[in-house]
């Protein structure tokens, strides 16, 4: 990763030192679960949407000060990668969120973003972070076509460039190719007690051209399952409801895919 490539202000970096220390004082090797541990961690953290559409290039964006639901699902593994492999510099950060958000772990301009969730879940099964096991809780099969952005490009800036979109384009047919396997929203509650603290749950939609509308962690409370995410009405929470309840109020909500990131438990 280039210098120049990277996007972040002197405040991101004195949060990422802060970070670091309050990590560090948890103790990693006494987290029940150092996913959960670290996503609880940034409780409260103000939800800013598109906070990686900046500059004229696709650069390496480190915010600290605010997420999105992806963006926070990305932060959190990183820095759980860091402390599974004992590292606390801000180099090892960046090089872990560019391994995350990019295909095959490459920054190399604005389509190499893995943008649809079910190819980001996808191509970071293949790199050994996350385990997708929607089947193993008898999710159903099904074909979408996934073209949100090809077919709504004046909604993405980087589109207006026809190497970006012709690029984009590409991606979708690849993805045309590859069915989505979905647990269904009534089926979720006969298969929560399979679900982890710390798993990563993408929100499936029937939004035409959409596969995933919105991300966060589980978080068990009380015996039942809640969400842990960066929540468009404010900032990082738990939902008050278990996921069951909180996904019926989502009118395109058809149910969740289900992934396992790789450091789940120490």
């Amino acid at each position: 990763m280039n210098a120049q490539l990277i996007s972040s202000s002197p405040t991101d970096k004195s949060l990422f030192d802060a970070k670091i220390l309050e990590l560090q004082k948890l103790n990693v090797s006494e987290m029940d679960n150092s996913v959960v541990d670290i996503g609880k961690s940034f409780l409260d953290t103000p939800y800013v949407e598109k906070t990686l559409e900046i500059g004229d290039t696709e650069t390496l964006v480190v915010n600290l000060r605010g997420f999105d639901c992806t963006t926070y699902v990305e932060n959190v593994l990183a820095f759980g990668l860091l402390l599974q492999n004992n590292q606390t510099d801000f180099e090892g950060f960046t090089k872990n969120l560019e391994t995350i958000r990019y295909r095959n772990s490459v920054l190399d301009g604005y389509p190499s973003r893995l943008h649809y969730f079910t190819e980001w879940i996808r191509n970071n099964e293949q790199k050994g972070l996350v385990k997708n096991i929607t089947v193993e809780l008898d999710g159903i099969e099904t074909n979408k076509s996934i073209n949100f952005m090809g077919t709504h490009r004046a909604l993405y800036p980087f589109l207006k460039d026809d190497e970006n979109y012709e690029a984009i384009q590409a991606v979708e047919i690849e993805l045309a190719k590859e069915s989505l396997c979905i647990l269904p929203q009534d089926k979720i509650e006969s298969k929560e007690h399979l679900i982890q603290s710390g798993d990563i749950i993408a929100l499936a939609t029937s939004i035409k051209g959409l596969d995933v509308t919105h991300t966060g962690f589980a978080i068990k409370q009380n015996g039942r399952i809640h969400l842990l995410h960066a929540s468009s009405s404010g900032s990082v929470r738990i939902t008050e409801e278990p996921l069951v309840d909180y996904l019926k109020k989502i009118k395109s909500n058809i149910g969740i895919i289900v992934a396992r990131p790789t450091l789940l438990s120490p």
